[in-house]
Order: structure tokens, then C-alpha cells, then sequence
């Protein structure tokens, strides 16, 4: 018997394929989209998928205004940041992110509530920092991703 031919095959970053994906968070709820986005941003749901290299897909996130959150959450859920310097703890809720992605001096397709929740949620490595430039997020129906021809999927689908 042949114990060459049970090596494990790892995909080399030249034969890494990114596709472009694109969801609608309409009634969706914020953290269960946000688990499976971050997958989708690893390469999980790839059978190529290498821990240690970018495979994931880009993904374009539309109508991230009528994203839903379960209970008194929205309201009421506090996220911490802290400055660096004595009393410097702030805290904001996931409204006031809400708010603060209509602001004409935010980057388009970076939506700060999305980015928070996204970021726990990858590693806490270069590579996350890297997976996490492949997400964008717009409140509305269109986006600036029309030309990469993203195909449209159903997350309720996947697990």
C-alpha cells in the first residue's frame, strides 16, 4: 500500500479562487448573519480551505438598515471602547452605530455596526484584519459592486 497517496493537499495562494457574494439582511437577525458572513469571509464553506491563508470570498451585504436585532438589544445592549487614557471608557449601543453609518464622512460600504460584530468574530491576526477588508456592508438596495457581478445567496441554506 501506497501512504504517499494519503497526504493532506493544502491549496497554494496561486490556486486560491475568490468569487463575489452578495446577501440581503432584510429581517435578518444582526449576530446569526454575522456568524455565517464571518465564515464565508474564512473559506470555511470551501473544501479547499487552508486555516493559515485568505480563501474566503468577498462578500457585499445590501439593506443593512432593516437588520433586526432579538429582544430590547438594540436599545439596550453597550459595547465598550476604551481610549487609553484615565476615564477614558466610552460606551455606545448598537443604535448608535445605526446612526453613525449615515454620516456623510463614512466610508462607503464600511458600516460600523457590521465591522464590530464581524471582527469579534474572525481571528485577532493579520489574516482577520486582512478577511475583514473583504466585507461590505450598504444600508440601502444599491452598491458600488455591480461590475464584480456578485451571485446572490440564501444564508438560511447554509449552516
Amino acid at each position: 500500500m501506497d501512504t504517499l497517496s494519503y497526504k493532506t493537499q493544502s491549496v497554494t495562494p496561486d490556486k486560491i479562487t475568490k468569487e463575489w457574494v452578495l446577501i440581503d439582511a432584510t429581517d435578518m437577525v444582526l449576530g446569526r448573519l454575522c456568524s455565517t458572513v464571518a465564515k464565508i469571509l474564512r473559506g470555511k464553506y470551501k473544501p479547499e480551505y487552508t486555516p493559515y491563508l485568505d480563501c474566503g470570498d468577498n462578500v457585499v451585504i445590501i439593506n443593512a438598515e432593516k437588520i433586526r436585532m432579538t429582544g430590547k438589544k438594540f436599545e439596550g445592549h453597550q459595547y465598550l471602547r476604551y481610549t487609553g487614557y484615565p476615564g477614558g471608557q466610552r460606551t455606545f449601543t448598537p443604535a448608535d452605530l445605526m446612526a453613525k453609518s449615515y454620516k456623510a464622512t463614512m466610508k462607503n460600504g464600511k458600516h460600523p455596526l457590521f465591522i464590530k460584530v464581524v471582527k469579534g468574530m474572525l481571528p485577532k491576526t493579520k489574516l482577520g484584519a486582512a478577511q475583514l477588508k473583504n466585507l461590505h456592508v450598504f444600508n440601502g438596495a444599491e452598491h458600488t459592486f455591480g461590475d464584480m457581478n456578485p451571485k446572490q445567496i440564501d444564508i438560511t441554506k447554509l449552516k
